[in-house]
């Protein structure tokens, strides 16, 4: 399954992208997609309601806002550092164990919503990224219990302010967080849609030109390793995401000069299998 949310930024309903794209509204299914949804049986239920009604549920326009696919979870999880071309470009060493980060919640907008250049900014940066869907609480899970905790995968484009998180001092975060840094979508593809996550291209491109073309293959760290790895420190609940890190191309890496993004730039996104994003810079008010 394919689930989306649509509607106005804060009053989303749940609906399902079918296979042939068309987007129905769920909300008579009468459940959001939250932590409980996912820890409980509400991709069961869902299915069945799907099988029974979607047919006749009503359709979503076109032209409808999307939202972030799930609500807004109890933890963004990020990986830094998690493919060896992106360590080239930013000069740090390969990792012995997975980098992790957090990003705030309240950064977390719909696949298409602009991207606000937060104030004082001078170095936006862009990239795409893998998302995991956690289904079912983990803690101290291995790496063969991992994919059992799986509820799907997302598009996402953690987005970076490079100076706030480097030049800064403190912990990355600062430079993760701010409003509309963390767009997902379009939908959430649940895990048996996506039999391996560790073998899908993916491509980013600013104003039209490629910046990030590449492939999950080429993750240090995969899937299962890294959501085995996380619950060693900290319990996972359903509906947490995991971001699993971005390839070479970001603006940090360009030589001789990193260009970043400046209101009116445009970027888009997208991975195999879980759709595009297109995101415009603004200025901050």
């Amino acid at each position: 399954m394919k689930l989306i949310r649509f509607g106005e930024a804060g009053r989303e309903r749940p609906g399902i992208q079918l296979q042939d794209g068309t987007r129905v509204d769920a909300s008579g299914f009468s459940a959001d997609y939250d932590e409980t949804f996912f820890g409980g049986d509400g991709l069961q239920r869902l299915r069945g309601w799907c099988e029974r009604e979607a047919a006749r549920a009503p359709r979503v326009p076109p032209e409808t806002r999307l939202g972030p696919p799930l609500c807004r979870p109890s933890k963004i999880i990020c990986i830094g550092v998690n493919y060896r071309d992106h360590a080239a470009d930013s000069g740090a060493e390969i990792p012995k164990e997975p980098i992790i980060f957090f990003k705030a919640t309240s950064s977390i907008v719909g696949p298409d919503d602009p991207l606000v250049i937060p104030r004082n900014s001078r170095k936006v940066d862009w990239e795409v990224e893998l998302a995991v869907v956690i289904g079912a609480r983990a803690k101290y899970v291995t790496r063969e219990q991992a994919p059992r905790h799986l509820a799907g995968y997302m598009l996402h484009n953690d987005y970076s302010e490079r100076e706030f998180q480097l030049e800064r001092g403190g912990q990355w975060v600062k430079g993760k967080s701010a409003d509309t840094f963390a767009p997902l979508g379009p939908f959430l593809a649940t895990a048996d849609e996506i039999p391996n996550p560790g073998a899908l291209g993916m491509w980013l491109t600013v104003n039209g030109e490629t910046r990030q073309k590449s492939s999950t293959g080429k993750m240090i760290f995969g899937v299962a390793e890294l959501v085995s790895y996380v619950s060693q420190f900290m319990t996972l609940l359903p509906g947490d995401v995991i971001s699993t890190g971005t390839p070479s191309g970001v603006a940090l890496g360009m030589k001789p000069t990193p260009i970043y993004l400046k209101a009116g730039d445009v970027v888009a996104l997208g991975i195999d299998h879980l759709g595009e994003q297109r995101q415009q810079a603004v200025a901050s008010d």
